[in-house]
């Protein structure tokens, strides 16, 4: 089955065009999904034809489950969630490490499993996978635990569970580790969902920045890999056009047409 393309909503709208000019423009660059979604918009872009292919779990992100006292609080957040992607089939629900604020590694991974590791139950009843997302401590989320493959997928080893990934951003990633295509390969096991954007600058996937995104597509698709890889980006010219390019520059290596 081909692996199939995204694109993130907060990326376009309201900041480029308003919410239904985007549901629209995308389906018309041939996307069938759109990624994090606000919950006000849902209807809007299933009453479209497009499926949602992931929603964000708890907010902010620098407050995440590394932090035992607030799993109470966040566990709860992320069981509604479930139940809301479980009834309009959202396949993907995003987690959140939070900032170190000095917890060592070692002992923010021990909570973010605990956590995980409750909730993993739930996630498999409804058949949604909960993401951890990767992110960069270096340029954009200053602190943040999750800024390493690795850690990330000590986590996800710890709980144990099908339903509890991560979420591999190429362009965070890209950031913190580099060697971009190899860790796809070596951890392929451990990633549920994929953001692209060009590096330096977050931008359109093109010949500017320093990803070779037809390689890391193809390293994607050959790992067997079929879920959703969503593109993150934020366009350096007009959005509709950045939305055909995208696509068009990842489908014939993703398998679609």
């Amino acid at each position: 089955m081909p692996i199939v393309q995204s694109v993130s909503w907060w990326c376009f709208t309201p900041r480029l065009m308003p919410p239904e000019e985007f549901v629209r423009a995308a389906a018309e660059a041939g996307y069938s999904a759109l990624d994090l979604v606000p919950p006000e918009h849902w209807e809007l872009v299933r009453a479209h034809g497009l499926t949602i292919s992931s929603v964000q779990g708890h907010m902010p992100l620098e407050v995440g489950l590394n932090q035992r006292a607030l799993h109470a609080q966040l566990e709860r957040d992320i069981r509604t969630r479930l139940e809301q992607a479980a009834r309009l089939e959202i396949p993907t629900v995003l987690c959140f490490s939070g900032n170190r604020n000095g917890l060592s590694d070692a002992d923010g991974a021990a909570a973010m499993a605990e956590s995980l590791g409750r909730l993993a139950p739930a996630a498999e009843d409804a058949g949604v996978t909960l993401v951890i997302e990767l992110l960069n401590s270096k340029v954009d989320h200053p602190d943040y635990q999750a800024d390493h493959t690795a850690w990330g997928a000590e986590v996800c080893s710890m709980v144990g569970s099908p339903r509890v990934k991560l979420l591999y951003d190429i362009y965070h990633m890209q950031i913190m580790e580099g060697d971009v295509i190899r860790t796809i390969r070596d951890y392929h096991q451990h990633i549920g969902h994929y953001h692209t954007a060009g590096n330096p600058g977050r931008n359109d996937l093109d010949d500017e920045q320093e990803l070779f995104y037809p390689a890391i597509m193809c390293a994607i698709r050959d790992t067997g890999f079929s879920g959703y890889v969503a593109h993150e980006f934020l366009p350096k010219g007009e959005p509709k056009a950045a939305l055909r390019a995208a696509f068009k520059l990842c489908a014939p290596h993703l398998g679609e047409v």
